[in-house]
């Protein structure tokens, strides 16, 4: 079930944000004793190291994954993770021990094979795994974690998590979870804020046009699209 959100402003956005992931968190750990989310790059980590330290959680059942991940050294500035490294470690009380990271120094193939190992001790080996909340990205071409359009890895159901050589965004080398996985999350949730993005948010809300961020459908689970005003200046909440 999908849900448009339509916040006034940026910190609207991030309450609203933190409030869904709150909630979910201590539903996952009053059910499961884990929270699992998935964490994406971009302004999602600004929306994060702001609005993660007002949650009220038990925040040592909480396991951080990536939606996508670049293929580079953590202390490299395109790591996804060095960002949560160096920005939420020591804001909240968590450990980098509960993040679940990529072994840069493998190459994007063996990569995703051995992130697909570490993802196993968290969930069943012979169905989908399926995370509590997915917090998503979305790139000025549409694209969400590293699926790109018109890109071969759009149609991938084999795996759990794809290598990507030739990214059209650099860095080229990446992983990334594939849209089987994605779509067997209890919650998908896309923040968006400002008007540089509205143009896109019309085209995948309004006119539905196949581009990666559009194939987010959870198949028995929640999206929700939070927007400030400039980035749902063409949409309506529903």
């Amino acid at each position: 079930m999908a849900q448009i959100i339509i916040e006034k402003d940026v910190s609207s956005v991030i309450k609203r944000l933190v409030s869904i992931i709150q909630d979910s968190a201590n539903d996952a750990i009053s059910r499961d004793d884990v929270f699992k989310i998935g964490l994406s790059g971009g302004s999602l980590v600004k929306f994060l190291v702001e609005g993660l330290p007002t949650i009220t959680t038990d925040w040592s059942k909480w396991r951080f994954f990536f939606c996508d991940e670049r293929v580079v050294p953590f202390n490299n500035e395109e790591s996804t993770y060095g960002m949560y490294k160096s920005n939420l470690v020591g804001k909240i009380p968590i450990t980098e021990e509960q993040f679940i990271k990529i072994n840069p120094d493998l190459s994007a193939e063996e990569a995703a094979k051995d992130y697909i190992k570490q993802m196993s001790v968290y969930f069943a080996p012979d169905s989908l795994p399926k995370f509590d909340v997915l917090l998503l990205g979305m790139g000025p071409d549409g694209h969400t974690c590293s699926l790109f359009p018109n890109h071969r890895l759009l149609e991938e159901t084999s795996v759990w998590v794809s290598p990507i050589n030739d990214s059209p965004k650099p860095p080229p080398s990446r992983i990334t979870l594939t849209f089987p996985v994605i779509n067997s999350a209890k919650v998908c949730i896309f923040a968006i804020a400002g008007e540089g993005k509205a143009d896109m948010v019309k085209r995948i809300l309004k006119e539905k046009e196949n581009l990666p961020a559009a194939r987010v459908q959870p198949s028995n689970g929640w999206l929700y699209w939070i927007l400030d005003q400039g980035a749902a200046k063409h949409v309506k909440s529903t």
